[in-house]
């Protein structure tokens, strides 16, 4: 882990999600961590962690009660890090298939439901093979993680797709578009793995925000 300056990270509150552990690991890599629902300190962060948990249509509800659809499509015009999990992955892209509900659209793509041929959900540690350097991980890279989830992306453009894991199909379990990152399994609950995992994209933000600093008048 790089050290330098400390980077403040608002991870969101919608009522649902595992916000202690993700909070511990981002903690473990040098982060200054907020969890909140508040709109205005969501803007104020050098970087965004949604840690999704459920179903698409009513994580999407709470995001509108609370007004951080906008503020999260803001964050993301502004260039900022911007880290979807699991559920929050999914949510990155605009149609998913479960309840017909739209996304947050901030990346092109579809989600659909895992093959009817394996048991619904996954759960349990898998293995993601790396097909680009990224997040501490280099490519060719593979490590095992662990999923819950029973619907996978299906991203517009191959270039995002950062990691792959089979699981009935072959699957998209870390992408990457520009500061928009997701990750299908929970690396809060993958052990060493999961921290290495977290500590490359704190790097990755600490330099974003040095950048970012560097451009603003004295």
């Amino acid at each position: 882990m790089t050290v330098g300056a400390p980077v403040s990270i608002a991870v969101i509150d919608y009522g649902a999600g595992n916000l202690r552990s993700i909070r511990r690991a981002l903690e473990a890599a040098g982060a200054q961590v907020t969890v909140t629902s508040d709109p205005m300190v969501v803007h104020r962060a050098d970087a965004v962690v949604f840690p999704g948990v459920g179903a698409a249509g009513a994580a999407m509800d709470r995001l509108r009660q609370l007004g951080l659809v906008t503020t999260i499509g803001e964050v993301v015009a502004k260039d900022r890090p911007f880290l979807g999990i699991c559920l929050g992955m999914q949510l990155l892209f605009d149609h998913q298939e479960e309840g017909n509900t739209r996304g947050l659209g901030l990346l092109q793509g579809r989600v659909h439901a895992l093959s009817a041929t394996v048991k619904v959900p996954q759960i349990g540690w898998n293995r993601a093979r790396w097909l680009q350097n990224a997040a501490g991980y280099n490519e060719a890279e593979e490590e095992d993680f662990y999923f819950v989830h029973s619907y996978v992306i299906e991203p517009d453009d191959l270039a995002d797709v950062v990691a792959v894991t089979r699981y009935g199909e072959v699957f998209p379990s870390v992408v990457r578009h520009n500061q928009v990152w997701g990750t299908q399994f929970h690396p809060e609950k993958s052990g060493p793995a999961g921290l290495r995992l977290i500590a490359g994209w704190v790097d990755g933000v600490r330099a974003s925000a040095a950048t970012t600093r560097e451009r603003v008048p004295a």
